[in-house]
């Protein structure tokens, strides 16, 4: 009974858990401060290591004769996502400076829009995409915390980029291929790793959200999560769809906030101190968008996937 609701709700895998790991962070955070083991699974400080581990097992996945293909995918749909998050957030910090415009900071919709769910997307991807779109996961794991919001940031000389942190999300992935590549039994055994991993890593996301914060970001948090879907989103599947001869279900699967990026605002400012009045109110209008974005991108890309085709409903068959 449980599975089928799950199956019902775009997503569901992910993005169940994730809303109940929200409500027991803000209603009981005790329970997620019990220590040992329940500490460790049922609260946010499991969420890195249940990352790593998926992207470990996903890079095993990773076949060098399905690089092109995957590098193909995935790298436009990061860029892309790159490119529509930094042109927004510089275009309104070089205007309106770091305050931003009408409440929405600068450090917000960088951090909002160049950020995408990576977990997500792996669960919308196992629902409607294929084998290629899964492991592109794992190049889009890239933005999935403070590295590009650090370039974007870099790139209009208003922050330094820390390269060390490109390397530590390269790593799992890197050795994960090496390792399947190296030994097909191994990759088999460790593959199915990265789907059992999704219910958990959407709980612990989830208990890093405090849905006051969510409340506190107004309507500029409301305002940042429709700018990250509607405007991110479409400029992504354009991409897809003109440059990758792609249908576009994948461009909408990454146009969310990743959970990860909550905290993006605190890691900024303590690279750059000049950042941190801004922090505290840009971290409660990322966390808005998180939850927005959650819950509208699985419902936006079921319908185009079934409007417009995808490995797992052709066409003629949706």
């Amino acid at each position: 009974m449980i599975m089928k609701l799950l199956n019902k709700v775009p997503a569901g895998m992910m993005i169940v858990p994730l809303l109940i790991g929200a409500f027991m962070n803000t209603f009981f955070p005790q329970f997620g401060e019990m220590g040992s083991y329940t500490t460790a699974v049922f609260s946010n400080a499991g969420a890195a290591t249940a990352i790593g581990i998926q992207l470990f097992c996903l890079g095993t996945t990773l076949q060098l004769a399905d690089m092109p293909k995957v590098l193909k995918r995935g790298g436009i749909l990061l860029i892309s996502k790159f490119l529509i998050g930094s042109a927004i957030g510089i275009g309104v910090g070089k205007i309106f400076g770091f305050a931003g415009v009408c409440g929405l900071t600068t450090l917000s919709i960088i951090s909002g829009v160049t950020n995408s769910n990576g977990s997500v997307y792996l669960s919308l991807m196992k629902t409607y995409g294929d084998d290629s779109d899964c492991a592109a996961m794992a190049l889009l794991s890239l933005n999935d915390g403070p590295l590009f919001t650090l370039i974007a940031l870099g790139a209009s000389g208003l922050a330094n980029v820390p390269v060390k942190a490109l390397i530590a999300t390269i790593i799992p992935i890197a050795l994960g291929m090496l390792l399947g590549n190296l030994d097909k039994g191994l990759r088999d055994h460790l593959a199915p790793a990265g789907n059992l991993l999704i219910p958990f890593i959407g709980y612990a996301l989830g208990a890093g959200i405090n849905l006051t914060n969510v409340v506190k970001g107004g309507p500029q948090g409301i305002v940042l999560g429709l700018i990250t879907v509607f405007i991110g989103g479409a400029f992504i599947v354009a991409c897809d769809r003109l440059i990758g001869k792609r249908p576009g279900y994948a461009g909408w699967a990454v146009a969310t906030t990743a959970g990860n990026a909550v905290a993006v605002p605190a890691a900024v400012a303590l690279v750059d101190p000049a950042w941190a009045p801004y922090a505290p109110v840009a971290t409660t209008q990322v966390a808005s968008a998180v939850v927005i974005t959650a819950v509208l991108v699985p419902i936006i890309t079921n319908w185009w996937a079934c409007k417009y085709g995808c490995p797992q409903k052709p066409l003629e068959q949706a």
